[in-house]
This record gives C-alpha cells, sequence and structure tokens, in this order.
C-alpha cells in the first residue's frame, strides 16, 4: 500500500494561507459532522427514503419498513432534531416529510458517488 505522506517536508505557504482563508470555522464543521451522524444509520435512511415518496404517519413507516412504532418514533425523533424532517398534525395522527429537497439531494448525490465505483 502506498504512503500517504510527502518524501521532502516543503509547506506551501501561499496555497495552505488560501485554503485557510476558505474553511468553515470549527462550530460550523462540527455541526456537518453531526449531520452527516444522522445519514450513519441504516434505519434513518431507510425512512428518508420511505418520505421521499410520500408523506407518512409513523403507523405506516413501521408496515412499511417492518418495525415497531416505538422504533420508527425514536428514530423520526432524531432525524426531526437534525431539521432533515418536519411534521404537521391531522387530529390525532402526526404526519412526517422531508424538511425541503436538499435532504433528497444529499442522499442522491451519495448514491451517484457509490454508483461512481462500481
Amino acid at each position: 500500500m502506498e504512503e500517504l505522506i510527502c518524501d521532502q517536508v516543503q509547506v506551501h505557504g501561499d496555497l495552505v494561507d488560501a485554503v485557510r482563508a476558505h474553511l468553515p470555522d470549527e462550530a460550523e464543521l462540527s455541526d456537518l459532522a453531526e449531520l452527516f451522524k444522522i445519514f450513519g444509520d441504516s434505519t434513518r435512511i431507510r425512512i428518508l427514503y420511505v418520505l421521499f415518496e410520500h408523506e407518512v404517519c409513523v403507523c405506516d413507516i413501521a408496515e412499511i419498513l417492518g418495525m415497531t412504532q416505538s422504533a420508527i418514533s425514536h428514530q423520526l425523533r432524531i432525524i426531526k432534531q437534525s431539521r432533515l424532517v418536519k411534521s404537521r398534525r391531522d387530529g390525532k395522527t402526526i404526519f412526517y416529510s422531508l424538511a425541503d429537497d436538499h435532504v433528497k439531494s444529499i442522499v442522491g448525490l451519495a448514491r451517484e458517488h457509490l454508483e461512481e465505483e462500481k
């Protein structure tokens, strides 16, 4: 396996300065890392795929994925805290949908990337 280090230490100051000038601050990088953690769970990805198709309630998601309502509710709470889904109440039922098209785009780009490797 090829080592991923330089044979000789030579810092390119202008390049380093240019890149540093465009790096987000640590708080923003931390927020990004937390967002990507949400996508790191296959159950949450499955729930998002259900919501790609239609606005549904917890009962529907549980039936589609063959899981308990409790398990779905727990994962939805995590996803909702990350502002990836939104909810609306209709009587006694709460319906969930994607917060916006960015969620679908993020997952779609990840799929495209994976398919490039094939």
